[in-house]
């Protein structure tokens, strides 16, 4: 991405400036995945942190925006902040001015991240976008009117504990320019001023942000005057070309055998391979210390797809700290080869295990989904959908620490506003354990991971799915009925029966909103699913009553004609 930036704030012929800007143009890889952010703050001069608050709210923007997770949307790492800065406000007007509202400002900010605008907005100041000559006001001012004249701020950080913050997101355009302004340019200079000096000076945003201050404080401003100029020269997507050349800087490993040094890594034995990867037990030349290495296939040395994928494993990897998720390790040395390095850990797969352990107590199955969700909460809470969730992607160590090992299928929700010219297939996951909403097409979300941790508990009990076969386009068009586990295993309580159909419902609104709520309710009785217990049939499942109400019926009806006959 190229960009083109100007600012300039003037106290004009107040003796203070309460208002505040800022723009950040990151090096690479920040460039990539959080892009460009503009702030402007314009502190409310009536109360007595104003200038503090407007200065806050741009430093704690422009820092704390790139230091949230790669993995976050623009979205939610913009709200979160804003939401963090304004409790932080409220909170030092009651500590150290004794008093709500000492410490307002309005604010405004933009953030440009691969072709598209994300603005974020509270109060009075304006964002305008600039395209082929017109000039158009992105934001709509947070203020209250009184007699047809303008009396005070309807909405500003500080303010109030619970913020209401405007949120939009819109394409970006090469030659795009976008104007932030304080109330003390916008309210003296029109639109037609406004636009004819942006186009006039389009090739020195600089320039053109000191000639709108200069132009409102000449119209008669009796407020601080600040304006910003963003324009944008290139967007910055790779062609397909240049995207397979970035992919494929590093070759492909030549096939491995034990003996063989790579990079400072020894080669111990092979694990596993399939036609995709080659997994490798290994050992750090110099450390000693065990390691697992795993290489892609060269059948597809030549498929960038599939390159994507591999390198986006290690990313997501990389990015995840928790005792149930494998660890992805920092290479010993500088990588000559296209592979990545994770911690080592004696184990089975689930599915061993579970082959191993046909008739698994409750309390064992809730310990080992227990463990999953915890290790997948990390993924949620960083906006990554697992999207492959089964038992052969989960370890079970000697001790019986359980890891979910395979990431290659994550959406990563900040990944996905990235353009590029590789197609992302959300139809990645096993089918077995897939919820129903992939096949319609959709990327999925935390619920469809609910899904397949509520199919791997299903057959942790019985062995089988729960809905008989996987499910597949040509089946949801006449959804199948879920089977109890009942059925398989009629000792088990009915509320862990429920528990996991509710996690396995072929509706995403209707699954678990949290981990945390399936995993609770498979080791304590649900009160909804115990009195679901004690009602009567058409009350618990009126379908089902309907249907053994028809069958009565039939019986009764074959009955009579056979008396008649």
């Amino acid at each position: 991405m190229e960009i083109r930036a100007g600012q300039f704030s003037d106290a004009g012929v107040k003796a203070g400036n309460d208002d505040a800007i800022g723009i950040r143009v990151p090096d690479e890889p920040l460039l990539t995945t959080k892009g460009v952010a503009a702030v402007i703050s314009d502190g409310v001069s009536s109360s007595e942190g104003g200038r503090e608050a407007a200065e806050a709210c741009v430093r704690g923007f422009l820092t704390d925006y790139y230091s949230t997770p790669e993995s976050w949307t623009v979205k939610t790492s913009g709200q979160r902040i804003l939401g963090a800065l304004n409790r932080w406000l409220y909170s030092q007007s009651q500590s150290r001015f004794a008093r709500e509202a000492a410490m307002l400002s309005t604010l405004s900010a933009l953030v440009v991240k691969s072709g598209t605008a994300h603005l974020f907005h509270v109060g009075d100041t304006r964002i305008h976008r600039l395209r082929e000559g017109d000039l158009e006001c992105l934001t709509r001012d947070h203020t209250s009117w009184s007699a047809g004249e303008k009396t005070f701020l309807g909405r500003a950080m500080g303010a109030d504990l619970h913020l209401e913050i405007d949120y939009r997101s819109l394409p970006v355009e090469e030659g795009d320019t976008f104007l932030l302004t304080t109330d003390g340019v916008h309210e003296f200079i029109g639109l037609t001023e406004l636009r004819s000096t942006l186009v006039r000076l389009r090739e020195s945003p600089e320039q053109a942000a000191r000639e709108i201050v200069a132009l409102a404080l000449a119209a008669g401003s009796q407020d601080n005057a600040s304006c910003q100029v963003i324009r944008v020269e290139r967007i910055g997507s790779l062609d397909e070309e240049a995207f397979y050349r970035q992919l494929t800087e590093l070759p492909f490993p030549p096939p491995l055998e034990p003996g063989m040094v790579l990079d400072g890594y020894r080669i111990l034995r092979e694990l596993h391979a399939s036609k995709r990867t080659q997994v490798y037990a290994a050992q750090e030349v110099k450390s000693g210390r065990k390691v697992v290495i795993k290489t892609p296939s060269v059948n597809f040395e030549d498929d960038p797809q599939y390159i994507d994928q591999f390198l986006h494993e290690e990313w997501v990897g990389r990015r995840i700290e928790n005792e149930h998720v494998l660890r992805v390790l920092e290479p010993v040395g500088r990588r000559r080869f296209l592979y990545y390095v994770t911690e080592y850990v004696e184990g089975q797969t689930l599915r061993q295990w579970m082959e191993s352990h046909p008739l698994p107590s409750p309390v064992e199955v809730r310990d080992i989904i227990e463990q999953i969700a915890a290790g997948l909460r990390q993924f949620h809470r960083l906006e990554m959908v697992h999207r492959d969730l089964k038992p052969e992607n989960i370890l079970v160590d000697p001790t019986g620490r359980v890891l979910i090992i395979d990431f290659g299928s994550t959406k990563i929700a900040g990944i996905e506003e990235i353009s590029t010219p590789v197609e992302r297939n959300p139809m990645l996951g096993t089918l077995d354990y897939a919820a129903p909403e992939y096949f319609r097409g959709e990327n999925g979300s935390p619920r469809s991971d609910i899904f397949a941790l509520g199919v791997i508990a299903y057959e942790m009990f019985t062995g089988r799915l729960p809905y008989g076969k996987p499910l597949s386009p040509g089946r949801l068009r006449n959804p199948p009925r879920y089977v109890p586990v009942k059925r398989y295993l009629p000792e088990i309580p009915i509320w862990v029966d429920a528990a996991i159909e509710r996690a396995v419902s072929l509706d995403p609104g209707d699954r678990y909103g949290l981990l945390s709520e399936l995993v609770h309710d498979l080791g304590h009785p649900n009160p909804e699913f115990t009195r679901r217990e004690s009602e009567p049939l058409l009350q618990r499942n009126p379908a089902a009553f309907w249907r053994l109400l028809a069958g009565v019926e039939l019986v009764i009806i074959v009955l009579l004609i056979a008396l008649l006959v």
